[in-house]
């Protein structure tokens, strides 16, 4: 501005020096040398450690903190590359600017860490300097890969997971959750029993984790026990063998329960009749008849600790005749439901005779006249329940519809195949375990049907690209509303490293 306004402007230079040592012109500093000079004459990295060695274990890719911490850490991860500095002595010596990992073949067994410091050196001045530190991986297997090598079946903790119900979706859904968090990472074996799955750990310590992990996810319920293995009357030393026993509730999503009246008074006169529609560590209820929910939290349910009064695995297909919505639409607990009058029949009923249940239903929203339903048939039923008979004079519906069936639709599409899958764990099955391998394939059938059905479900797991699916064209000439599937942006890439695929992508680069 003042050179448009025509005012005389004097240019500032920067004033240079000649270094003290090799006579070159150099901006001025403390010191009076340039930088060249300076490094040849003071080394900051003087006693700082350039070469350490490691213990690294080869089996769970862990690294040894001394004395006895073990630190699991990928190769140029954050949590290796701090603990290599942390390693280092005397380098509160010098200010750490910067570090990074110089690439290695991962087979060498060397790890090398560049690190930029600054120091104050002659008359204040600031120096700055880069070195390469040296690491040596020295392998050792830890106490637990060890104890495992020397006996695979040497377990120190055990848990014991059990639900006694006569299905297995509980565990299937369980499955996903422990695959997705990686809770039981640090297993040594996992076994499928009759009623449950066993999981053994190496350490107490990983055993009570994983306690606390189905705990957030379940209402569960646990006692633990203990066994002398060894003693040590020398050195005061005990081994024991750890036992966690959990008991998984009972009631599961889509059971019909009747309350007791002690929970009934509890919850606001809810129900008795109520469905069970999500299982966390609560269990959510809600009444079909009012469109009433509420939630049971672990510590209330083991409390009363009731059971169901039909499970999921008694549910009968109907045919909607005819409904007519009662009430408008509303938002309970995150789902959408609306109260109609239902004319519904027994699909089993057609052809042998004409009974037709005139009942009310919560999922006015979602069927129409033609649609099928799943529920459960209270008609004629002899339920042997101590809770029902403490209700003297309560009417009993001929039916209540759970949900809309899309079994036909399904039939229609035929596509043996989903373009999803499911990991499951390494399990070995118990030789003393009685398990019907069909009872147990059509109930893992009925889950993955539940997921294309329920995006809630499908919240807290992980679906995978399915490889080998191909679409069928009889798939694609369904009329009308199709069954539910799961979208592909839900889906996540299975990564499998093949040689043939790094011999191409080498190839490509060359």
């Amino acid at each position: 501005m003042a050179e448009e306004a025509g005012m005389f402007m004097v240019h500032q230079t920067v004033g240079s020096v000649l270094c003290c040592k090799c006579s070159i012109p150099m901006a001025p500093n403390a010191a009076n040398m340039c930088v060249k000079c300076l490094r040849s004459e003071v080394d900051i990295t003087e006693g700082l450690q350039k070469h350490v060695t490691i213990v690294h274990c080869p089996e769970c890719d862990c690294y040894l903190q001394p004395p006895r911490t073990w630190i699991k850490a990928q190769l140029e991860s954050k949590e290796l590359l701090t603990f290599c500095v942390k390693r280092l002595k005397n380098l509160n010596k010098v200010r750490l600017v910067h570090a990074e990992f110089i690439w290695t073949e991962p087979h060498s067994k060397r790890i090398k860490v560049k690190l930029k410091v600054q120091k104050e050196v002659l008359n204040g001045a600031i120096l700055e300097q880069s070195y390469v530190v040296e690491y040596v991986q020295q392998e050792h297997m830890c106490e637990s890969c060890s104890r495992v090598q020397a006996n695979p079946d040497q377990w120190v903790a055990s848990v014991q997971l059990r639900q006694h119900v006569s299905h297995r979706r509980t565990f299937f859904y369980l499955e996903q959750l422990i695959l997705r968090h990686g809770a039981a990472a640090s297993a040594i074996k996992i076994k499928q029993m009759e009623q449950g799955i066993d999981f053994f750990f190496a350490n107490r310590s990983h055993g009570v984790k994983f306690v606390e992990f189905v705990g957030k996810v379940a209402p569960v319920r646990s006692r633990s026990d203990k066994q002398l293995v060894s003693h040590d009357s020398k050195s005061n030393n005990y081994n024991y063998k750890h036992t966690f026993s959990v008991e998984i509730s009972p009631i599961c999503r889509e059971d019909l329960i009747c309350l007791p009246p002690k929970v009934r008074s509890s919850l606001g006169n809810l129900g008795p009749l109520v469905i069970c529609t999500k299982v966390t560590n609560s269990v959510a209820l809600f009444d079909p008849f009012t469109l009433r929910h509420c939630f049971l939290d672990t510590d209330q349910y083991w409390r009363y600790s009731f059971k169901s009064l039909h499970t999921s695995r008694e549910l009968v297909e109907y045919i909607v005749l005819d409904i007519e919505i009662i009430s408008p639409e509303v938002n309970v607990g995150g789902s959408r439901f609306a109260l109609a009058d239902a004319q519904v029949a027994r699909v089993s009923d057609f052809g042998k005779n004409d009974t037709i249940f005139n009942i009310k239903t919560h999922l006015g929203h979602l069927l129409n006249p033609g649609d099928y339903a799943l529920g459960y048939n209270l008609y004629g039923a002899n339920s042997n329940d101590d809770e029902l008979e403490k209700y003297k004079g309560l009417v009993i519906p001929d039916a209540i519809l759970i949900k809309k069936s899309y079994e036909e639709k399904r039939q229609k599409k035929h596509a043996k195949a989903r373009p999803w899958k499911l990991k499951s764990l390494g399990m070995e099955v118990d030789d003393k375990a009685k398990l019907d391998q069909e009872k147990v394939d059509s109930e893992y059938e009925q889950f993955l049907k539940d997921l294309e059905e329920n995006p809630e479900m499908r919240l807290n797991i992980s679906l995978y690209h399915n490889e080998e699916y191909r679409p069928s064209e009889r798939a694609s000439m369904t009329d009308g509303e199709d069954a539910p599937s799961v979208p592909l942006e839900e889906l996540l890439a299975d990564l499998e490293l093949r040689d043939d695929e790094d011999e191409d992508d080498s190839s490509m680069r060359e």
